[in-house]
């Protein structure tokens, strides 16, 4: 299903019982900053909704998108996270280089999150360009850092279901 002429960002709140002993982190890239604030915003908004304390919140800033795995890394190991947020945005330029950074960091993002089998989020945006990016952060297309606290939230509550053995019980 396309999304072209969607707000996907309307996503329901997530919430259970031990919420109140989460820790998440929110790493997000100061490159390309005016894109990247306005979805860590909506990303600690969702957070709050779903009855986070902004005392459960980390906020991370890392140089830019690249550095999003190492910054995920460190807060799995130095701050005790539960779940984190990457959150960044790689615009096309005239080189390669868009390529590689965009493959390295979704393989980065990938491997700490099996290395510590936790949720890690994806929310990198690759656009076209600037106009592309500012549509996904709070513009037309809704706010992907809404979306991106949206699916460490489910994976959380699955990953709790899972461990209390509630997904497997019969309906």
């Amino acid at each position: 299903m396309s999304s072209a002429h969607q707000n996907l960002s309307g996503v329901p709140l997530v919430t259970f019982p031990d919420a109140k002993h989460l820790r998440v982190a929110i790493v997000y890239a100061r490159w390309n900053e005016q894109v990247t604030l306005a979805m860590s915003s909506a990303a600690d908004e969702y957070l709050s909704a779903c009855g986070l304390s902004q005392e459960q919140i980390l906020h991370v800033p890392v140089p830019g998108t690249y550095e999003l795995p190492a910054g995920a890394q460190a807060c799995f190991e130095e701050a005790s996270c539960d779940a984190v947020i990457c959150i960044g945005c790689v615009i096309q330029g005239e080189t390669r280089h868009f390529d590689f950074i965009c493959q390295g960091v979704t393989n980065g993002i990938m491997e700490v999150m099996i290395k510590y089998a936790k949720p890690v989020a994806f929310g990198v945006l690759t656009t076209e360009n600037l106009q592309q990016a500012m549509d996904r952060c709070g513009g037309k297309h809704g706010n992907k850092g809404t979306e991106a606290a949206y699916t460490v939230m489910d994976m959380l509550h699955t990953m709790h279901k899972l461990r209390k053995g509630e997904l497997f019980k019969s309906k």
